[in-house]
Formats: C-alpha cells, structure tokens, sequence
C-alpha cells in the first residue's frame, strides 16, 4: 500500500497550490494522510478530491471545517496516529509521542506536523514522522512530504522535495 503524508499546506494564506509533482503522488497514493493546517475549507476540499482515502486532523491555522484534532488509521499492518503537534517547538517531539501512546502504543507510528520541518526519528521509543510543508510556507525553505510504503506491518519512508 502506498502513502502519501502531508501537512501545513497553509492554502491560500501563504502559498496558492500544492506544486504538480506532489499533486501526481497525491493522487496516485491509496491512502492520504494530512497532518493540518491546510488553512481554508477550499484547501480541504481539493485535497478530498485528489485523495482515493484521506485521513485528516485539524491543525491551530484552520478555521473550524470539521476536522478532528487527532485521528488514528491501520493501513497494510501500520497504525498511524496523527495529530497537528501544535505549540512550542520545544517538547514537539514528547508531545506528538504522548498524543501517540495515547491514542495507541509505542508501536504506533506519530504523523504531525506545525514545524513546517521534515522528520523521520525516534523518539521515547516512538517513530515520529513530520512531511514539513507540501507547499513550501514559511518557515519552510522548500516544499516537502513523505510517502510510505506499507506492507504487513513493515514501513519504508521516502521523502520529496519540489
């Protein structure tokens, strides 16, 4: 199965669209997970149309479209525990993984963003992956997301730069 991650796409207050390249690994993704912040109810919606599943949070730039603040996805034997991650870059990662054990276990793997930089660690035993900003918005230097590979609870992780 096939994943494509992506988060702070921040449409239209800082960046008009997702660039070509990520709409193509979007679309062709079996499954679509954004970690927030897409910034309008517009931006969700041409998501949900390139999505052929979208599993989705909320993040502190989004208006109230109805999305939660977490969410928890199994997909091809991985489960997912997304959330926006949203306040002080300092304890990001302690709390993106405590939102993880939470809702799940160590085993779970993080999907956050809101620091607009890519990661893919460890941390307290938790893999924590951030797709930092599809569109590039500040404070990012560059646009970026990650796709997955899943396959019987085995995860390869890749990232992409536009």
């Amino acid at each position: 199965m096939d994943i494509a991650l992506i988060s702070d796409t921040h449409i239209p207050s800082r960046a008009s669209r997702i660039p070509d390249p990520f709409r193509e690994r979007i679309a062709a993704a079996d499954h679509v997970v954004h970690a927030g912040d897409f910034d309008s109810e517009g931006a969700l919606s041409n998501v949900r149309a390139m999505a052929a599943r979208l599993t989705a949070v909320g993040g502190n730039m989004d208006p109230r479209i109805g999305l939660p603040d977490r969410a928890t996805v199994e997909l091809g034997g991985v489960t997912f525990v997304v959330t926006h991650g949203t306040g002080s870059k300092r304890g990001y990662a302690d709390r993106v993984a405590t939102v993880v054990r939470e809702e799940a276990s160590a085993e779970a793997v993080g999907v956050a963003g809101h620091t607009h930089e890519v990661m893919d660690a460890t941390h307290g035993g938790v893999r924590l992956l951030n797709p930092g900003s599809a569109t590039g918005a500040a404070p990012a230097d560059r646009a970026t997301m990650l796709t997955a590979t899943v396959d019987d609870g085995a995860l390869d992780v890749e990232l992409h730069e536009a």
